[in-house]
């Protein structure tokens, strides 16, 4: 009985916690007259930039200015940024106590002269009304918005993300987090104004952070600055991780366990019961032949089914990583582990070829 208790609440927590804050598109004509400056941080993304750079120049707004911040790549990205006659800007050399990202983004940021910023990253790709729809949610908050995209996939690996996936609209989207003075922004998608990024000092005030992005909303927050998060089914998506699988569990590892202490507890509670429940059910193939197979194989469909309506929000995950949750559920887990190894142990994350440690400093 209490196997199935457990498992009802789990899914249960689920539903509580999803919200379909989608991002608002409106048909109403475009009547702002502030100049976007569009800031894009690039370090080896040959294979994402030329997808985003197009779905810019297909927009129903055009930004004042599109800026690339080249971060020292080893690959083409500098000649495809330079071929769609955006501004590159090469990064400068990484002063002490800087991360590689807040760096380039600081750059892009000097060489800006409009009066709203777009952060985004490489891997981003816009609908053509994404921009105008970006624009208006940030007029309507009256301070700063950022955006979860949804996630494109290809590839099998690339699909093993769905849980992780799952938790990060989780974590953007709960009610817990409205009020949550440490509450965080996705930096993918990014839109502040100048005014209120140079409130804060910018991404100056958040240099040494693995998480720039969590805390650059902690940041807004103190200074008085509304932040709402969206889920940008429809008009924001992104492919995170097309260069292989080791990219996909850097990517993910590097921020698995130090985003969790930005949580309100609130939301960490429900979040904790549903993964819970999440691995309880996958335990199905390992309990087939005892008494709790029949509630652990319901409650595996349970999930299977929320799972299924989640992710048209979500990503693009296919049909057989749902049915088989329990894959993407394991994947999560050794993520988890590797996180916590790197941030405990090692005291240092991988990404891109650089170790940023815990507390900020490269190596």
């Amino acid at each position: 009985m209490w196997m199935v208790i457990l498992l009802l609440v789990g899914c249960l927590s689920g539903f509580f916690l999803f919200r379909k804050n989608t991002l608002p598109l409106t048909h109403e004509p475009h009547q702002n007259l502030r100049r976007l400056s569009v800031i894009i941080p690039a370090r080896n993304e040959q294979c994402n930039l030329p997808h985003l750079l197009d779905s810019l120049k297909s927009q129903t707004v055009h930004p004042f200015e599109i800026i690339v911040v080249d971060d020292f790549s080893d690959d083409r990205t500098r000649e495809i940024a330079e071929s769609y006659g955006v501004k590159v800007i090469p990064n400068s050399s990484i002063p002490e106590g800087w991360t590689g990202k807040s760096w380039a983004v600081w750059n892009g940021y000097l060489h800006a002269s409009g009066d709203v910023f777009a952060f985004l990253d490489a891997d981003i790709r816009l609908a053509p009304n994404a921009l105008s729809a970006l624009i208006q949610a940030r007029e309507r908050s009256k301070g700063v918005i950022s955006v979860v995209p949804f996630h494109h996939t290809e590839k099998l690996y690339e699909k093993l993300a769905m849980v992780l996936n799952m938790l990060g609209i989780f974590t953007f989207t709960s009610i817990f987090e409205r009020r949550n003075p440490g509450k965080g922004l996705y930096g993918s998608c990014i839109l502040a104004l100048r005014e209120d990024y140079e409130k804060i000092n910018g991404h100056e005030s958040v240099k040494s952070e693995v998480l720039d992005d969590l805390f650059l909303g902690s940041k807004f927050s103190e200074a008085g600055v509304p932040i709402n998060n969206y889920i940008g089914y429809g008009l924001v998506s992104f492919r995170m991780y097309p260069q292989g699988i080791q990219s996909e569990i850097e990517g993910f590892s590097k921020g698995a366990v130090l985003s969790t202490s930005t949580l309100s507890l609130l939301t960490i509670i429900p979040i904790a019961m549903w993964v819970v429940g999440l691995i309880v059910s996958g335990t199905v193939f390992i309990f087939a032949n005892t008494s709790w197979a029949v509630p652990l194989f319901i409650g595996y469909l349970m999930y299977m089914v929320q799972l299924f309506y989640f992710i048209r929000y979500v990503g693009a995950f296919g049909f057989v990583i749902p049915i088989l949750h329990v894959v993407s559920t394991l994947f999560f887990i050794g993520i988890m582990l590797y996180s916590l190894y790197q941030v405990v142990i090692l005291r240092k994350v991988r990404w891109k070829g650089r170790h940023i440690r815990v507390g900020g400093k490269r190596s």
